[in-house]
Parts: structure tokens; sequence; C-alpha cells
């Protein structure tokens, strides 16, 4: 099938690891132009450089995705760059995994400045050039404790359960100039090493994030399967192929929803 996204400039936010570097690659593959929006700019020029070792089109560009400034300069540099904005990737989030009363208020701002905020803060960047064009894709990052709630991730659930009411209010705003949201909500899903984990992200086991105890407990994994119906972890390539699916011409009636990708963990 071809999904029509050759040609097209897509931004990553995050794209320097995990999920986000997965997404990247495989826009990459698409023939898409590929901005990598990423704090950690090292990790962010080694997935241009793959997206370009393959013959692809890619730029890495610091990003603070919590300063509107940075994001506007991003934005710019991208505008000046390929001369389009196509598609959106809200990538970028952050977790600890700990009960409410036991983190900081350090730790929930932070879960909200990079969940939350960074949503809106790109979205309103590239907002008005979809509008222009009449046409553009926003695909953001959920995550199922914003549908039902989860133990230990409540402020982060929380400001997910706020990327899924922005996208659908979103959604029902800008249809009419032909600007389509979707939410993807993955499941588990491990980095493919530690190699492809950004200094920041909730999975680099320095940060001490959600991901730490998981990747180097065996048994832990294989408890955890036990939990999916598919009995298995997710891959960050299963998230990115559903972002492609939701950005593509393929997907050009769907509006509004949110799709998880959790093999079954939760269902509804």
């Amino acid at each position: 099938m071809d999904l029509k996204l050759a040609g097209k400039t897509v931004i990553v936010t995050g794209g320097g690891s995990n999920i986000g570097r997965s997404i990247a690659l495989a826009f990459g593959t698409e023939g898409s132009n590929v901005v990598l929006a990423d704090l950690d700019e090292r990790q962010g020029v080694r997935v241009a450089d793959e997206i370009m070792g393959a013959k692809g089109r890619a730029l890495a560009v610091k990003t603070d995705v919590t300063d509107p400034a940075s994001v506007a300069r991003m934005v710019d540099i991208t505008l000046k760059s390929f001369g389009r904005i196509d598609v959106l990737v809200n990538n970028v989030g952050w977790t600890r995994d700990l009960l409410f009363m036991e983190k900081t208020r350090e730790e929930w701002e932070k879960e909200v400045k990079l969940n939350f905020w960074s949503v809106v803060n790109c979205t309103r960047a590239v907002l008005d050039h979809f509008i222009a064009q009449k046409n553009g894709v926003v695909v953001s990052m959920g995550s199922d404790a914003g549908r039902m709630g989860e133990f230990r991730e409540a402020v982060y659930g929380a400001m997910k359960g706020g990327v899924i009411a922005l996208s659908k209010a979103l959604a029902r705003e800008n249809g009419r100039y032909g600007i389509r949201f979707n939410v993807v909500c993955p499941g588990m899903t491990l980095p493919a090493s530690q190699e492809h984990v950004s200094a920041g992200s909730m999975w680099n086991t320095k940060e001490g994030g959600v991901g730490a105890w998981v990747i180097s407990d065996a048994d832990v994994i294989e408890r955890v399967k036990k939990g999916y119906p598919l009995r298995r972890i997710g891959r960050p390539e299963d998230i990115a192929n559903a972002v492609v699916f939701l950005a593509s011409d393929a997907a050009s009636f769907i509006t509004g929803q949110t799709l998880s990708v959790s093999g079954g963990y939760t269902m509804m």
C-alpha cells in the first residue's frame, strides 16, 4: 500500500530514542523529510544520520518542548529547511513510577510539562501553518493510564488524559481545515537497547526512570508478559507502525480517535 508520505515533512519530538527513534526511522523509510526535535542533540543527530545513511532526508534540531520559544525556533528551522510541515508527532513524555504520595512536587511539575505542555506548545506552533495550507496531521502519544487510571501513574495519567481530550477538541475545531488529530496509547514498550535511550528519557537507568527496574530484571519481564494476551512486551516498531498509518492518507477519514497499541493489555 502506498501511504503517500514520500516528500512530506514530519516533525517527531523526542525522536532521538526508543519509540521516537523508531517513528522517525519509519517515516524515513517512507521517503518523508524527518525533523528530530530532541533536547538530547547527540541522539537526535545519531538518528538523523541513520535516516540519511539509508538515503533519506533528516535534520536534528535541539529543542526544549517545554519552552515555546525553543519550539518556535525548531518550527522556523523546519520551514526554512523543507518549505512546509505536514505531520507533527508529539512523542515526548516522561514519568517516574511511584505512588502519588511518594513523588515530589518537582516530579509532578516535570510530568505536567513534558506530558501535557509539550503537546500544547508544539501543536500551537504548527497550527497556523496547517490552517493556511488547509491540511495537516497531529499524532500524539497518550497512555491507557489516561483512559482508565493506573496504579503509580496518577499525575502522568492525568496529563495523558488531557492529551486525549485536547486532541478530540482540536479535531472538532480544525476538521473544517482538513487537519486531523489522533492519539496512540502504547503498552509497555522496551527500547531496542540502552544505546537507543536519550539522556532524559524515562527509560534511562541513570535517571531512575520507570523502566529501570524492568530492563535489568528478566523475571519481572516474564511476569509482565503474562498480563498481555499476546504474551509479549511491545517493540518500538509496533508503535511506529500505528503512528505512520494514522499520519498517512490511508487514515484520511480518521480523526479524534484514540488507538491502544498494547497487545490487548487494555481493550476499550
